[in-house]
């Protein structure tokens, strides 16, 4: 379940992607979008999770991004649109920020 944000909330979103070349491509394509401010790449995570009842370990790459609430929907379909996974795992917090941060992620997601 969802709690209703304001669109103005900051938010970090973020997907775990199958390579780096998968993670920069979904970050250029939020960012040219105008979706987000920042899009960080994080390779060497070590995942291990459940997938159709098989135990799995999978060395991955987090894709992050600062934006706010308001571009939340747009965003979570276009990495849905252009993920390899059947099911991408998109999650998304409300974070605190300097105002001087948030309105830079405003301003460059107005462009």
């Amino acid at each position: 379940m969802t709690e209703a944000l304001a669109p103005e909330t900051p938010l970090h979103l973020s997907v775990t992607c199958p390579d780096v070349e998968t993670a920069k491509l979904l970050g250029r394509r939020a960012l040219s979008a105008r979706l987000v401010a920042c899009a960080n790449v994080l390779p060497g995570v070590s995942s291990l999770y459940w997938w159709q009842g098989t135990l799995c370990e999978d060395a991955e790459v987090l894709l992050s991004f600062k934006t706010l609430e308001r571009h939340r929907t747009a965003l979570a379909a276009l990495i849905a649109q252009g993920h390899p996974y059947e099911l991408p795992a998109i999650t998304w917090i409300p974070v605190a920020m300097s105002d001087d941060l948030v309105a830079w992620i405003t301003a460059e997601t107005e462009g």
